[in-house]
């Protein structure tokens, strides 16, 4: 018979901390502690098959589940001496979630489970404190509804909140024991009204119901949310943890707590966290009541305070990683609840991993798979100006949660943090009296989050921190009303849509838009780590750059040349924009001559700066193109404005052809006849499909002039930085190639071009002509095309869209729905679809390579910058990836942990 539940300490002789497979991250963790004899709480844990099966059964468990969890029950009442049920000596448990990988705040707990009616008086009566039995009672009823009962938790705190306010008191703890006999009373008739039954009376319905609910809570929308963005896999399912409840609200010698065996905000080596007496382990993460720091516990118990620190210490130095743990002190006993590796911020997992290295608790080696490589990214987040901040005074100060520097207008809810981003209104800071787990997709897209309550093990800051976002949380002296979408602080108001700063790293609020600062890419814990990383990465990695600051900014952050520089974004600028249109406007070759002679100098002296800053290195220069309607006003708002100026007469008309004049003042139109003939050339560019349409290597081939120009450019530039003695390598990359005739076309002029530059200039300077691969059939017919191009660069944002027939800007209509219902894993445009796109970039790899072996391969599209997708890249043998210049060092670290796992035989594992 398959083995589904297992009593805490059960598992391989090897260790139960290798199980996380079978018993998830918690349950792992609680049972290795157990078998160390550390100061567990007896329980058992029910595996994450059991949560497959539940599903692939229709949300039923198998039978031998229920005979294994009674006899798992049993061995749990013998050790605990208590009966689940029994009216004099109640056993209560807490139901847990716990899955292979940290997942915090994104599923179900219930605690306190046991209680009804009988018991909680048999509780009050063995504890002689019956406001502690039916404060345990209520919060049971309320979990219970909410969770498995999937009643609104506002409809909870309503009836809490209507107590209190009718008492005229201001803390939970303030109620007595009649106070919270009327509360359960209350809670009963909220159960009954949603349900339409009662609140269960039954111990062990109870816990089979919260068993199951805690299995659901593996797909709510919050958990599976969270998955997609952290790369988890719905396959994997959660356990789920059945334990003895102790009880940190028995009062003033008991006590709960979250801690951190180092600052999970920078990595210091500190002991961190907070705790709360007289409180149970929801009021700290949960933001309830404002905790107090772990070091004050050294003053109000300090045996407890010396144990707690030897047993994490132990724990530390047993997982060789920085210790995630969670305790309670029940009656001045202390018990170890949970350890896990703990989340970090970008900057505390580099410090934690670099000072792990130093103490002898890891190897260098493995110190690469302890950073995440989009975490340091996060090492690029702005700062505050200081010269700036002199000059200011904060608005309040609350605990910096989670560091960076975060400028956005205020919103109050997750929908409207969404919205507004959707909407491009500008970047939002979702401002909360505390946020919670249904709080997640507001979370994600805003720039910053901040709260008046909760420290920094809350829900807001740990999230936060995982994410790599600026958090401020705890901020007491401010006050967030939600419902009047008002944030009182400093004596001002903020509404909605206000600006405010914030400092993830001090915990100020400012008023208004404080100028920032970017990151110091020099840091040296950086530079030494990545240091590290370099000897076990053979991907190169470059830098999507189309000026010469981006080109510096990717130097510094070592990119080793130019993968993709994008002509066309030179071109929309101030002395630019103009010659441009007039070369689309122009009526016949010679018109477009003369406008491309204008922007000839404009090209090669933005092209002489890139190759100055890329001293030595490639760069890789595509010719133009986008349409060429990209480039001219909208067609419909030139009819729109051809038609207004028609139908105006007389005042009207004199103020609408003013408007048309300035509007249209870089085309030199002054009346309606000026508009209607740029409306009719808009009208000849139109196209149904410009994706499809006359660009790329068909604009060239079209207009062979407009290549000239550009490679004319592109080696003037190259002679003029040459002369300077400086190394240049130009590569010239023709996109939209779809037929190897295509690339023979341009590469010919490309090849003409140069001779003459060079030949008028004396000098020798090697360069290749490639092609990007952006269409199914450039991939499928790569080895026809590679027997004329040196090189290949997948354009795969188009080939992503080109292999799906997505539209790119449409996508976001479709994508919500696909990932929901599970038709895609992830967004094929953030992470490359490895099995269909994927093939297709190993297919045209392979028989590119087959007609020429000396093929450079890379990759340019935004994939480049996404670790999963390097992992891929490196796979696939490609020479190198280019993305934007910030996500360079995310490039690098991730090929390194590429390669590494390439040389000890597996692939990268997850980080912590």
């Amino acid at each position: 018979m398959a083995k589904y539940v297992y009593f805490f300490g059960e598992g391989k002789a090897e260790g139960n901390g290798g199980m996380k497979d079978v018993l998830g991250g918690k349950g792992a963790g609680l049972a290795e502690m157990t078998n160390a004899a550390l100061p567990v709480p007896p329980g058992f844990t029910i595996s994450t098959e059991t949560c497959r099966e539940y599903y692939r059964a229709g949300n039923r468990v198998p039978a031998e589940v229920e005979t294994q969890m009674q006899q798992a029950l049993k061995q749990l009442q013998r050790a605990s001496g208590q009966q689940l049920g029994d009216a004099a000596n109640p056993l209560l448990v807490s139901v847990r979630s716990g899955a292979k990988f940290s997942m915090p705040g994104m599923m179900d707990t219930i605690l306190n489970l046991g209680l009804n009616d009988k018991t909680v008086e048999g509780l009050a009566r063995r504890t002689q404190n019956p406001r502690f039995a039916y404060d345990s009672y209520r919060r049971l009823i309320q979990m219970f509804g909410s969770v498995v009962l999937e009643i609104p938790k506002s409809e909870f705190e309503k009836v809490f909140d209507g107590k209190k306010h009718q008492r005229k008191v201001r803390l939970d703890t303030d109620l007595t024991a009649a106070d919270l006999q009327q509360v359960i009373a209350g809670y009963k008739k909220v159960v009954k009204q949603h349900s339409k039954h009662d609140f269960p009376q039954d111990a062990l319905e109870q816990l089979t119901m919260a068993r199951d609910a805690v299995f659901r809570s593996w797909f709510n929308d919050r958990a599976h949310h969270y998955r997609r963005m952290n790369n988890i896999s719905d396959d994997l399912g959660t356990a789920v943890n059945v334990q003895a409840m102790v009880f940190g609200n028995l009062g003033d010698t008991s006590g709960t707590g979250v801690g951190f065996t180092r600052n999970p905000a920078t990595g210091d080596k500190v002991f961190y966290g907070e705790f709360l007496m007289n409180a149970q382990g929801e009021d700290v993460v949960a933001g309830i009541r404002t905790p107090l720091p772990i070091a004050e516990l050294h003053k109000v118990m300090p045996e407890v305070f010396v144990q707690l620190r030897d047993i994490t210490t132990r724990l530390e130095q047993h997982y060789r990683d920085m210790q995630d743990f969670e305790f309670t002190i029940q009656e001045g006993r202390l018990y170890m609840l949970q350890t896990r590796n703990g989340k970090r911020t970008g900057r505390a997992a580099l410090r934690v991993a670099t000072d792990m290295v130093h103490e002898g608790l890891i190897k260098k080696e493995e110190a690469l798979f302890r950073v995440d490589a989009n975490q340091v990214y996060e090492l690029l987040f702005p700062r505050f100006d200081p010269k700036k901040l002199n000059a200011l005074e904060p608005l309040a100060t609350g605990l910096p949660a989670s560091p960076g520097a975060a400028v956005g207008q205020v919103v109050f809810t997750a929908e409207q943090a969404v919205a507004w981003t959707h909407a491009n209104k500008g970047p939002v800071l979702l401002v909360r009296a505390e946020t919670t787990p249904e709080d997640i997709r507001g979370m994600e897209v805003a720039a910053g989050i901040l709260t008046s309550r909760g420290g920094m093990t809350s829900h807001a800051a740990v999230v936060t921190r995982g994410m790599g976002k600026c958090c401020v949380a705890g901020a007491s002296a401010i006050t967030v009303d939600e419902h009047a979408k008002m944030l009182r602080a400093g004596g001002q108001r903020f509404g909605e849509g206000d600006w405010i700063s914030i400092d993830g790293s001090t915990g100020a609020i400012y008023a208004g838009q404080v100028p920032t600062i970017p990151a110091d890419p020099n840091d040296p814990l950086l530079k030494s780590f990545m240091a590290w990383a370099e000897p076990y990465r053979k991907l190169g990695v470059r830098a999507n750059a189309d000026v010469p600051r981006d080109a510096r900014a990717a130097r510094s952050f070592g990119a080793e040349g130019i993968g993709l520089c994008r002509t066309e974004h030179m071109f929309f600028g101030e002395g630019k924009i103009e010659h441009m249109r007039a070369m689309i406007l122009a009526e016949g070759e010679k018109q477009r001559r003369a406008a491309l002679k204008k922007l000839l100098p404009l090209q090669r002296k933005d092209f002489a700066g890139i190759f100055d800053a890329m001293d030595g290195f490639p760069v890789t220069i595509r010719t133009l193109d986008p349409p060429l309607h990209e480039f001219l006003p909208p067609r419909e708002e030139l009819m729109l404005d051809l038609e207004r100026l028609r139908a105006a007469s007389g005042p009207a008309k004199r103020k609408a052809t003013t408007a048309i004049r300035a509007k249209y003042a870089d085309y030199a139109i002054t009346d309606a006849a000026g508009l209607e003939k740029l409306l009719g050339r808009v009208q000849e560019l139109h196209e149904v499909n410009p994706m499809l349409g006359l660009r790329g290597c068909r604009l060239g081939i079209l207009y062979p002039e407009i290549t000239e120009m550009q490679v004319r450019a592109i080696f003037e530039a190259a002679v003029q930085v040459a002369k300077k003695g400086k190394t240049v390598k130009p590569e010239i990359m023709i996109p939209l190639v779809a037929t190897p005739k295509e690339f023979a076309l341009q590469a010919a002029i490309v090849h003409q071009v140069a001779a003459e530059v060079l030949g008028e200039a004396k000098l020798k300077i090697s360069y290749m002509v490639g092609t990007m691969i952006e269409l199914p059939r450039a991939a499928l017919v790569a080895g026809e095309i590679a027997k004329e191009a040196q090189f290949f660069s997948f354009g795969t944002n188009d080939l992503t869209q080109t292999t799906f027939g997505f539209s790119r800007d449409d996508i976001g209509k479709i994508l919500p729905v696909y990932l929901a219902q599970g038709v895609l894993k992830q967004d094929p445009f953030a992470s490359i679809d490895q099995t269909g796109v994927g093939q297709l970039v190993q297919m045209a790899t392979a028989s590119g390579r087959a007609s020429r072996a000396d093929l450079k391969v890379g990759i340019c599209g935004e994939h480049g910058g996404d670790p999963a997708s390097v992992g891929f890249f490196h796979r696939t043998g490609l020479n190198y990836v280019s993305c934007s210049p910030y996500r360079v060092l995310t490039a690098r670290l991730a090929a390194a942990q590429a390669g590494a796992a390439e040389a000890s035989g597996g692939e990268a594992g997850r980080t912590a």
